[in-house]
């Protein structure tokens, strides 16, 4: 199995962690990861782009002079596209833009993300990393310790309580870090709570230069991601 080092939030090194092959060091599968960042972009598209035809422009019923004899060229309407204030031919209509992917997919183009940050060293896993209350200051010293106040960092935390969620509003007025909170408590199956990985996703990881994990947050990825049976909830 792979090995990452396992860090406190004073950036020491406090152990070895091994992480499955399966979900952190795989081959990359580039052409999935952009298909991955494709849907979601795509989802994200409002697509109420609208513009009228000649048919919805206001006016335009009378031909504007006759056909002939006046030595001018031929118009039907005032509201040919050709016309200024006419209509717009072949312009934008409402639309949807959502594309899909299946899980397979899906769950292997965040394997193959994963597995860039680890080939490339830019994978942190911190044995906990919590806040007894929002404040920037504290979160901007723990990047700090792990070398990377100045850099593009993507920070994803198991679940939704206080101490988490201190992290989460502290990295709010950061600039280069982005902070996600990878749990959805209304999700439940059967009356049970399922294991899921809200949030997580390919753009976000390829956009932030470093992937900042706890060591939760690893178990939490390898039971989503590292059996047909797991379930990945992403845009």
């Amino acid at each position: 199995m792979a090995q990452v080092d396992l860090l406190n939030v004073k950036g020491e090194k406090v152990g070895t962690l091994e992480i499955s092959d399966f979900v952190f060091n795989i081959d990359p599968n580039y052409d999935v990861m952009w298909r991955y960042v494709d849907m979601q972009l795509s989802n994200r598209r409002a697509g109420t782009a609208s513009t009228k035809t000649r048919g919805e422009v206001s006016g335009g019923g009378r031909k504007p002079w006759p056909q002939k004899h006046t030595g001018r060229a031929r118009h039907g309407s005032i509201r040919s596209p050709i016309w200024r204030h006419g209509g717009i031919a072949h312009g934008p209509k409402p639309r949807d833009w959502s594309k899909k992917l299946n899980k397979k997919m899906k769950k292997l183009a965040l394997r193959s993300a994963l597995s860039v940050k680890y080939r490339e060293n830019k994978l942190f896993v911190l044995d906990d990393l919590k806040l007894e209350r929002p404040k920037t200051k504290f979160l901007k010293e723990i990047l700090q310790n792990l070398q990377l106040s100045d850099k593009k960092t993507l920070i994803v935390l198991p679940w939704k309580d206080e101490g988490y969620m201190n992290v989460k509003l502290s990295g709010k007025n950061l600039p280069n870090v982005k902070v996600i909170i990878a749990d959805n408590p209304n999700n439940s199956k059967n009356g049970e709570k399922a294991v899921r990985i809200d949030g997580l996703n390919v753009f976000d990881m390829l956009k932030y230069d470093y992937l900042v994990l706890t060591q939760d947050m690893v178990s939490k990825i390898e039971e989503v991601l590292g059996n047909e049976a797991g379930k990945a909830l992403t845009e």
